[in-house]
C-alpha cells in the first residue's frame, strides 16, 4: 500500500471515531419521557400553604412592610432547579414548561423534580454535608460516597426523614456494606473513636443547635451544661468499630457468685485493693481473659468501693494516660464486671478522679424508650413526635436549601423552641402530621407566597429593605454556590437536559469538570448557607477560566453551536442564548443592542464568535451568579 493511501486510511479512520465520539457525546440514552405526576393531595397542600402564607401575612403587618410583588414562572422554575439539582433548567425543559397551559403547573413541575434523579443525588450531597461533613477521611474506615449514595437512594425512595435519622445514628455494619454506619466511623482519629465529636454532630445536624462548647464547660449562653454533653456523649459508649464494622457491645460483662467475690475480698492487700491473679482466675471462669501485661494495675474506685483494672500510665507512649480495661462494681455483698472501653469515662481536671458517665438526655428522658441499645434509645429520643427541635431543625435547613437563607442564622445555631408557636413549628407540624416526608415540607414551601416573590423591591431605605429581606417580604439574593454555578454553565452549554439519561460520555465530562471548578473556584464545606462574599480570583475564574472558555464556544458539541446552526434569525438566536443561560428572555434594551450585531454578520462563523461573546457576557453578568 502506498504512503498516500496509509494516510489515507488513517485519516478515515481518526474521522470515523471523531464522528462516533461526537454522536456518543451528544445522542441520550433512549429512556421514555416520565409521565405528568398526579396531584392527588392538593387540598391538604393549600390548607398547609395557606397556614404559613397566613402566618407570613401577619409577620409583615406587624413590620409595617409590603410584600413584593409575585415573580413569573420562569423566575421560580430557575429558582426551584438550582435549589433542588444544582442548575439552572435546560432549554429542553424550558420549552416542555412552557408548553404546558395546565392548573397548578408549578406544584406539578416542583413533583416532577422531586421524582428526577437528579435532585436525590444534589440534596443528598447538601444533607451529607450536615451529617458527616466534607473531609474524605480514613478510607478503609469511612466511605463518605457510599453513605451519599446511600442517601441519594433514600431520598429518591422518599422515605421518612425521622426513618432516615434512626437509621444514620444507631446503624451498624460496614462502611461499605451498611453506609449508614459511616456516621460512627468519620469520628475515627488515630484508631480511636471520638465520642463527644459523635454528640456534638448529632445535635447539630438533628436537633440545629450547637452544644460543643459544653464538653469543656457550662454553656454561656444557652441552658445546655456540661453533664448534659456528657450524658448524650455517654449514648454513644457501646458503640465501638472492629473487624465486622460499626457494633454495639454492652459494657456489661458478668456478675461475681458470691463466693468469687469472697475470693477476690481476701486477696486485697493492705491498701485494699484484690490481687490480680486471684481477678484473673475468677474472669476465667466466666470466659473472660485478661491479657499478659506487665502494666497491668488494679486501682480502687473512690465512688462506690469498687476497682478498676488498667494498664499503667506510660509516659513515653502517644497516649500517657491509664487505659482502664475493666470496672469492677460493688452491687450489694459482690460485684458486678463491666468493658471499660464500652463505658463513658471523664476525669476530674482536678483531682484526676475517674468518674462513669451513664447515658442521658438533657430534656424529657420520659421520650427515651427502655429498651434496645443506647444509640436506639437516643435515636428514639431524637425522633420523639413531640420532639419539636428535630423538626425544626430540618425545617429551618431545607428553607435555607431553597432560599440560599435559612429562616434562623446559622443554619445549626436554633434557638429552643419558643412558647408561642413561630414558622418552623407551622411547617414543622404539617411536616411530622405527613410522615416526615421531605417531599412535602419541599412541596409547602415551594408553593408559599415567600418562595414565589420578586426579588426586586420598590423599598429605597436599606434598612427597612434588609427587615423586608429578614421576613422573606422579597426574595433574598444570594451568590449561587461553586456546584450550582457549573452546574448552570454546564447545563446552559446543552440545549439538552444533562442528567442521568443523558450519554456516559456527557455525564463523565460533568463530573470531572465540575470537580475541578470547585476545587478551583473554592469549596464552601458545611458552612455553605453562611453569607460568603465573592472574591477576585473567583471572577477572574469566571472571566478567563479554561472550563468558560469551552462551555461557551460555539462548536459541534456545544448549545452555542446548535444555536448558530439552527436559530433562523437573529431574534430567535438572541432568545435562545438568554434561556439557555439566564432562564428569561432579552429585555427591550437588550435587544437594542445585541439584534444589530447579530444581523450585521456575515458569515456562520463571524456569528458564531458575536454568540460566544453573548455567552461570556451573560456567564460573567452578575444575574447568572445570582439565586434571583
Amino acid at each position: 500500500m502506498s504512503t498516500f493511501r496509509r494516510i489515507m486510511a488513517i485519516g478515515a479512520v481518526i474521522i470515523l471515531v471523531v464522528a462516533v465520539v461526537g454522536w456518543a457525546a451528544r445522542v441520550p440514552l433512549r429512556i421514555d419521557e416520565p409521565p405528568t405526576p398526579q396531584l392527588l393531595d392538593t387540598s391538604s397542600l393549600d390548607r398547609a400553604v395557606a397556614k404559613v402564607n397566613d402566618h407570613l401575612q401577619r409577620l409583615w403587618r406587624e413590620h409595617g412592610l409590603a410584600p413584593a410583588a409575585p415573580a413569573d414562572d420562569l423566575t421560580i422554575l430557575r429558582r426551584l432547579t438550582l435549589a433542588l439539582m444544582g442548575t439552572v433548567p435546560s432549554l429542553e425543559e424550558i420549552r416542555r414548561f412552557e408548553a404546558d397551559t395546565g392548573p397548578r403547573r408549578l406544584d406539578r413541575w416542583v413533583v416532577r423534580l422531586l421524582h428526577d434523579r437528579r435532585y436525590a443525588d444534589y440534596f443528598a450531597e447538601r444533607l451529607t454535608r450536615a451529617l458527616v461533613g466534607v473531609d474524605s477521611g480514613q478510607l478503609i474506615l469511612f466511605r463518605r460516597d457510599r453513605f451519599r449514595d446511600w442517601l441519594a437512594d433514600q431520598l429518591h425512595a422518599d422515605r421518612p426523614w425521622d426513618e432516615i435519622a434512626r437509621q444514620v445514628i444507631a446503624g451498624t455494619g460496614l462502611s461499605t456494606g451498611d453506609p449508614q454506619a459511616n456516621f460512627v466511623t468519620v469520628a475515627i482519629a488515630n484508631d480511636q473513636l471520638d465520642r463527644n465529636k459523635l454528640a456534638g454532630r448529632t445535635v447539630r445536624a438533628f436537633l440545629g443547635q450547637r452544644i460543643d462548647c459544653a464538653q469543656c464547660h457550662d454553656h454561656p449562653f444557652d441552658d445546655w451544661t456540661q453533664t448534659q454533653f456528657q450524658g448524650l456523649a455517654a449514648c454513644f459508649s457501646e458503640v465501638t468499630v472492629s473487624a465486622g464494622g460499626v457494633i454495639d457491645r454492652s459494657p456489661f460483662l458478668f456478675r461475681m457468685t458470691p463466693r468469687q467475690a469472697l475470693r477476690v475480698r481476701r486477696s486485697a492487700s493492705s491498701r485494699g485493693v484484690p490481687d490480680l491473679r486471684s481477678l484473673r482466675e475468677v474472669f476465667s471462669e466466666h470466659d473472660v481473659g485478661i491479657e499478659e501485661n506487665p502494666r497491668w494495675e488494679v486501682v480502687p474506685l473512690p465512688d462506690d468501693g469498687g476497682y478498676v483494672i488498667q494498664i499503667a500510665a506510660d509516659q513515653d507512649s502517644v497516649d500517657p494516660h491509664p487505659q482502664p480495661r475493666f470496672t469492677i462494681r460493688r452491687s450489694g455483698e459482690t460485684f458486678e464486671v463491666f468493658d471499660a472501653r464500652a463505658e463513658f469515662a471523664v476525669e476530674d481536671p482536678v483531682t484526676g478522679a475517674r468518674h462513669v458517665v451513664t447515658p442521658a438526655v438533657p430534656f424529657h428522658p420520659e421520650w427515651m424508650p427502655l429498651e434496645g441499645t443506647a444509640r436506639q434509645r437516643l435515636a428514639a429520643w431524637i425522633t420523639h413526635p413531640d420532639n419539636r427541635r428535630f423538626d425544626r431543625a430540618i425545617v429551618n435547613r431545607v428553607w435555607g436549601l431553597l432560599f440560599g437563607k435559612p429562616l434562623h442564622e446559622p443554619v445549626d445555631d436554633l434557638p429552643d423552641p419558643p412558647d408561642e408557636p413561630d414558622l418552623l413549628d407551622v411547617l414543622g407540624r404539617d411536616f411530622r402530621q405527613h410522615g416526615c416526608r421531605l417531599s412535602r415540607l419541599i412541596r409547602v414551601i415551594a408553593a408559599s407566597d415567600a418562595f414565589r416573590r420578586s426579588s426586586r423591591s420598590a423599598i429605597a431605605d436599606e434598612v427597612r429593605l434588609e427587615q423586608a429581606r429578614s421576613t422573606f417580604a422579597v426574595f433574598p439574593l444570594t451568590r449561587l454556590r461553586p456546584e450550582q454555578l457549573i452546574g448552570s454553565m454546564l447545563q446552559a452549554a446543552s440545549i439538552k437536559t444533562i442528567d442521568q439519561n443523558s450519554h456516559l460520555l456527557a455525564r463523565i465530562a460533568r463530573f470531572f469538570r465540575t470537580n475541578e471548578f470547585v476545587q478551583q473556584y473554592g469549596d464552601l464545606g458545611e458552612n455553605e448557607l453562611e453569607d460568603q462574599p465573592g472574591t477576585i480570583p473567583q471572577t477572574l475564574l469566571r472571566m478567563n477560566g479554561r472550563l468558560v472558555k469551552e462551555v461557551g464556544t460555539a462548536d459541534f458539541f456545544t448549545a452555542a453551536g446548535e444555536i448558530n446552526a439552527f436559530a433562523e434569525s437573529p431574534e430567535r438566536c438572541l432568545e435562545a442564548c438568554f434561556l439557555c443561560c439566564l432562564t428569561r428572555r432579552p429585555t427591550r434594551e437588550e435587544r437594542q443592542h445585541f439584534i444589530p450585531q447579530l444581523r450585521s454578520a456575515s458569515s456562520r462563523k463571524e456569528r458564531a464568535r458575536m454568540i460566544e461573546d453573548i455567552y461570556w457576557a451573560l456567564f460573567n453578568a452578575p444575574e447568572f451568579s445570582w439565586n434571583h
